[in-house]
């Protein structure tokens, strides 16, 4: 093993290791604080372990611990942008998160940068059943958080059931029974007063 490529090695876990600098919108459960972009990732890949009975036969489980790792490494340059944003924000992410890509896991030795690159444009592109139970586990996470934490993020931006509802279908699409249980979860959500209807 070359001295050069431990170098590279490092500076790449060295640099990633900014996620936990960058703050997203929802809190933690107990709603002192935001989580950060490192926990978010730590939080999916132990959904995705504890979860993983929920996924359909043609899921490759250990990709999708490495995608939901890997998913939001860009945000170290291109920051989290707000699940409830609009089409335009998401847009430009999307260009900013392609920019930072192609910086980041060009930190990487020559062999592992497109097998870092693989795992990320597969969750953007969410053709594949792993993908698509990444994303499933990437959507609930944050409503799980919401609920927790009695809506804060919610309620901070004005987001309503319908909303949420709306924007967390895509777990349905990767995950029924799980898509099943947190339209029941926004539901009792709703009764509870934790969010309003719309």
């Amino acid at each position: 093993m070359s001295p050069d490529r431990l170098d590279a090695q490092l500076a790449f876990l060295l640099e990633i290791d900014r996620l936990k600098l960058i703050e997203r919108r929802s809190f933690v459960t107990d709603a002192s604080r935001r989580e950060n972009s490192a926990e978010h990732s730590w939080h999916l890949a132990m959904l995705a372990m504890v979860l993983s009975e929920y996924a359909g036969d043609d899921v490759d489980m250990g990709r999708v611990i490495a995608m939901v790792l890997v998913h939001d490494i860009v945000e170290v340059d291109a920051g989290d942008v707000f699940v409830y944003a609009d089409a335009g924000a998401h847009a430009a992410k999307a260009e900013l998160e392609r920019i930072a890509a192609d910086r980041i896991f060009a930190l990487l030795p020559d062999d592992q940068e497109p097998v870092f690159r693989a795992l990320w444009e597969e969750y953007e592109e969410c053709t594949t059943e792993t993908a698509r139970f990444a994303m499933a586990l990437d959507r609930l996470q944050p409503l799980l958080l919401n609920v927790a934490s009695g809506g804060a993020t919610w309620r901070e931006h004005g987001i309503t059931a319908d909303r949420v509802l709306e924007r967390n279908a895509p777990i349905g699409d990767g995950a029924p029974a799980l898509w099943a249980r947190a339209t029941a979860i926004i539901r009792d959500a709703v009764e509870r007063g934790i969010v309003d209807p719309e």
